[in-house]
């Protein structure tokens, strides 16, 4: 079975994102995705809750925020603290029988591990959508990938709802499962696909975002 999932999303459980359970699940199937992954900024229980209410697959996960930079946690079911570094939040992840992703480590202005990406990771964030400059971090991420013999997946990291599912992952699984696909994932059967987020997309981005928080 072939599951197409946008592995990196921000909902409104995230402070700096604008997309309700509803504009997720929209905008997921519009895009041709049959899966998609919550994973917001240090919080969890807002991908279970949207998990609860919809048919949709959804993919629990959390991005978290390493004292290295951000680390995403897909399939766990506890909370990962802030604040250790990546190879500790990574063990962390492993305990909570979760999936480590470094994503975007190689962009400007987003929190990335750079070196301190390492083997104990599972998988790498070769494409994201919303990366600058996104080329060079794409190449990069890819070398990276391929050193350490990691996993190789995609998201667009999107905090805006028609910026799903430019950047996406296809996974090879038994199963349309959170289970099987981490396990795909961590085995490598997978594969990242995906573009830059066009600008005309960003830029209305930005101005829905500085209305809603102006609005609250």
């Amino acid at each position: 079975m072939r599951i197409k999932a946008d592995l990196h999303v921000h909902t409104t459980y995230s402070k700096d994102s604008v997309i309700t359970p509803k504009e997720l699940v929209y905008y997921a199937k519009q895009k041709g995705l049959n899966a998609v992954a919550v994973t917001d900024h240090n919080y969890l229980e807002g991908a279970y809750e949207i998990a609860k209410k919809t048919d949709f697959l959804i993919i629990p996960g959390v991005e978290v925020s390493s004292s290295d930079g951000h680390i995403v946690a897909l399939n766990v079911k506890e909370l990962i603290p802030r604040g250790f570094s990546a190879a500790e939040t990574v063990e962390l992840i492993h305990r909570a029988g979760g999936v480590a992703i470094a994503c975007h480590p190689h962009v400007y202005f987003k929190g990335c591990l750079r070196d301190k990406v390492c083997s104990s990771f599972d998988a790498i964030e070769v494409i994201n959508a919303r990366a600058f400059p996104f080329n060079n971090s794409v190449k990069k991420a890819e070398e990276t990938a391929q050193r350490l013999g990691l996993s190789k997946v995609a998201g667009t990291d999107a905090h805006y709802g028609p910026q799903i599912g430019y950047a996406y992952t296809i996974i090879e699984t038994l199963e349309p499962t959170v289970e099987a696909i981490a396990k795909a994932i961590v085995e490598g059967k997978c594969q990242a696909f995906g573009q830059a987020i066009p600008a005309i997309v960003n830029i209305k981005d930005q101005y829905t975002r500085l209305k809603y928080r102006l609005k609250k």
